[in-house]
C-alpha cells in the first residue's frame, strides 16, 4: 500500500474542496508514491513526533495545522523548523496535512468537538459554501436502463440523504437519422430512426457530477449519448467552521464550563460572563474563533466555545452579553484520536496511532 491510498482515505472524508482560501493543505513533505509503513496523526509536527514516527516505524505523519503555511525561502537547518526538516527528509517521513477541510468536514473537528459536549441538533455555525445540485437527464434505449443507471448510482448519482440510486424515468420514442460518417448502435445512415427510449433524471451532486456523466457515457450504447445537465435553483448541504447545537436541559455558565473542561480534558478554561445565568444554545469552534462570535450571537447562542480569545474580544463580548469558555487551542487535540479511528477503519493492515506528544506552549504555575 503506498502513501497515496491513505491520502485518498483523508480526502474522502476532509476534501480538499472544503478548505477556506489560502488554506495550506496536502502533502507538504514526501513522496505519494512511497510504499507506506505506519502513520502518526497529531495536531503540530515537533521533533518529538518526528522522532515517535522514527520508533514506531512509520513514515507518514498526518498533522492538523500546516507545516508549511509560508513559501520557503531558504531552509536554515540551525532553525528549529530546518531541522525538522532535515530529520523528516533523512528518515523519509511524508508529512500530509488536513487542516480548515478537516474543521469544515462532517464528522470532522467541529463536529468531533461538538459531540464531546454532548450537543443536539447540530448545524453549521459560520457558512463556507453550498453545495450545487444538478439534475442529469439521459435518453437510453429500454434494452440498457438498468446498465445505465447501475453506473451512475455506483459513480455516486442519486444520492438524496439516506438514500442512494435515486432515480426516475418516463418512456417515450427517440428519433434520429445518422449521417454518412456515423456508425449508429441502432440504424442506417441517411434513414430516419425511431427508438422505444427511457428519460432516465437522476439527482447529482457537484463534485461528482462528471464521474456519473462519465460512467454513463461508458454504459451507453450510442455512439453520442443525448443528455441535458441542469443546474437546479435549490442545493445541497451547506458547509461551513463551527457547530451550534443544543444541551439536552440548560445549566448553570459555571456548571456547563467545567463539563467543558471534563469533556475536552484540558487542565483549564477562561470564562466570560455570569456563571449563575442558565445556558442550553451552545456554539463551538476548535481553534481561533475570535471573528466568528458575530456568528454565535446572530444564531442566538448562550455560551460560545472556543480558543485563543482575545482581551478586547472576550471584554466586548461581556458588555454584549455573551458568554464564552476558551479551552485552549489545543482543545482540537480530540482530531488526534478521531482520525486515528478514521483510518484505522479505512486502513486496517496499516499500523496507525494517535501522538502521545503535546505542543501546547504554556505552563501552569
Amino acid at each position: 500500500m503506498k502513501i497515496a491510498e491513505a491520502v485518498t482515505s483523508m480526502e474522502a472524508w476532509a476534501k480538499p474542496s472544503y478548505a477556506v482560501e489560502g488554506d495550506r493543505i496536502g502533502l507538504q513533505v514526501g513522496n505519494s508514491e512511497t510504499e507506506l509503513s505506519g502513520i502518526i496523526v497529531t495536531l503540530d509536527v515537533t521533533m518529538e513526533v518526528v522522532k515517535e514516527a522514527i520508533n514506531a516505524g512509520a513514515n507518514l505523519i498526518i498533522a492538523h495545522h500546516p507545516f508549511i503555511f509560508s513559501p520557503i525561502k531558504t531552509v536554515d537547518t540551525s532553525t528549529y523548523r530546518g531541522k525538522l526538516l532535515v530529520e523528516l527528509l533523512q528518515h523519509n517521513i511524508a508529512v500530509y496535512v488536513a487542516h480548515t477541510n478537516l474543521d469544515i468536514a462532517p464528522g470532522g473537528v467541529n463536529d468531533m468537538l461538538a459531540n464531546a459536549l454532548d450537543l443536539k441538533q447540530t448545524r453549521v455555525l459560520a457558512e463556507t459554501s453550498t453545495e450545487k445540485l444538478h439534475k442529469l437527464i439521459i435518453f437510453v434505449p429500454e434494452t440498457h436502463t438498468e446498465d445505465v443507471h447501475t453506473a451512475m448510482a455506483a459513480a455516486g448519482g442519486g444520492a438524496l440523504g439516506n438514500y442512494s440510486a435515486c432515480a426516475f424515468q418516463t418512456s417515450g420514442v427517440g428519433m434520429f437519422k445518422p449521417n454518412e460518417e456515423a456508425t449508429p448502435y441502432l440504424g442506417s445512415a441517411g434513414e430516419l430512426e425511431k427508438v422505444s427510449e427511457v428519460r432516465l433524471e437522476m439527482i447529482v451532486h457537484e463534485p461528482v457530477l462528471q464521474k456519473v456523466l462519465s460512467a454513463a457515457k461508458k454504459a451507453h450504447p450510442y455512439e453520442v449519448m443525448a443528455y441535458d445537465s441542469i443546474t437546479l435553483d435549490v442545493t445541497g448541504e451547506t458547509y461551513g467552521l463551527g457547530r451550534i447545537g443544543m444541551l439536552e436541559k440548560p445549566l448553570p455558565f459555571g456548571q456547563f464550563a467545567e463539563h467543558v473542561k471534563r469533556s475536552l480534558q484540558v487542565p483549564f478554561v477562561r470564562t466570560v460572563g455570569d456563571h449563575e445565568r442558565l445556558v442550553q444554545t451552545i456554539a463551538v469552534l476548535g481553534g481561533d474563533g475570535n471573528k466568528y462570535i458575530g456568528a454565535a450571537q446572530v444564531q442566538g447562542a448562550d455560551v460560545y466555545v472556543t480558543g485563543d480569545l482575545y482581551f478586547h474580544t472576550a471584554q466586548d463580548a461581556m458588555y454584549e452579553g455573551m458568554l464564552l469558555v476558551d479551552p485552549g487551542h489545543h482543545a482540537e487535540k480530540i482530531m488526534k484520536h478521531g482520525v486515528a479511528h478514521y483510518l484505522k477503519q479505512q486502513l486496517p493492515s496499516i499500523a496507525i496511532a494517535a501522538s502521545e506528544h503535546t505542543s501546547e506552549p504554556f505552563n501552569l504555575l
